[in-house]
């Protein structure tokens, strides 16, 4: 993979990880385009260093906020915080039981399978139509939403579904506010992208070669970077509700990627 391609790649994972408009179709969408070659260890590690790249820049953005849960748990008392957190633990349920049992069938999905890629734009499209409409309330996420939020989560797993775009219009749709659902969203991935770093590290199936420093290193600053303008930014779209601008943009990427496939 050459500098250019990281360069895309990154700055590709970085919007589209908070872009309602699915990093992981995208993704493949561009490899394809782009013709990588990577062999599949390979591209494996890059991906896992963009991920690692937006997950920082969540953090980032998210830097006060996390600040303040860590403190307000540390108190070790049943409080807001700490109800946070554990809202996060239970949205997370779904998406360790898919990854310790069906990662194979999963990752079988991303082999270059653009059609199923455009199929599942037009689904991520009809959930931001939704949501764009709800109305906004000052409702907090509560223990059975985070669940079915997770649900959700789990299902954007598929390569075409939008994470950010999936979990939000979930959230909304259950009747919360949708600054709180963007916050919820974005920080609930944190604890999977690390989780799933450090299973993918321990698996032993990422192989770095010395030759692919630069790219790796360049498609991380990439990615990092977007990805804090496009977390800054997304938040005070779904606050004016200017959903449905991406809903357009997935409805037109999700038919030409099914006629380019056939």
């Amino acid at each position: 993979m050459d500098i250019l391609d990281a360069i895309i790649l990154g700055i590709i994972q970085g919007l589209t990880e908070f872009l309602p408009v699915s990093s992981s179709g995208h993704l493949e969408l561009g490899k394809a385009i782009l013709g990588d070659q990577s062999v599949p260890e390979e591209s494996l590690l890059f991906t896992v260093v963009l991920h690692f790249a937006t997950a920082l820049s969540t953090m980032v953005v998210f830097r006060k906020d996390i600040v303040s849960i860590v403190k307000g748990a540390l108190k070790f008392e049943w409080n807001e915080d700490l109800q946070f957190i554990s809202k996060i633990a239970i949205s997370m349920i779904p998406a360790v039981i898919v990854g310790l049992f069906f990662e194979e069938q999963l990752e079988s999905l991303f082999g270059g399978n653009i059609f199923l890629v455009g199929c599942m734009l037009i689904i991520t499209a009809i959930l931001l139509f939704l949501a764009d409409r709800a109305k906004n309330t000052g409702k907090n996420v509560s223990f059975e939403n985070a669940f079915i939020i997770g649900v959700s989560q789990t299902i954007a797993m598929l390569p075409g579904i939008s994470r950010s775009g999936a979990t939000i219009s979930t959230s909304v749709l259950l009747g919360n506010d949708k600054t709180k659902a963007a916050r919820f969203s974005f920080l609930m991935v944190v604890p999977l992208i690390f989780g799933k770093i450090v299973k993918d590290i321990l698996s032993g199936e990422l192989t770095y070669n010395s030759g692919n420093f630069t790219p790796l290193f360049i498609g991380f600053v990439a990615a990092f970077i977007a990805g804090l303008f496009a977390c800054t930014w997304m938040i005070a779209l779904v606050k004016k509700s200017k959903l449905s601008y991406f809903a357009i943009y997935c409805t037109i990427v999700g038919v030409i990627t099914i006629i380019y496939s056939v």
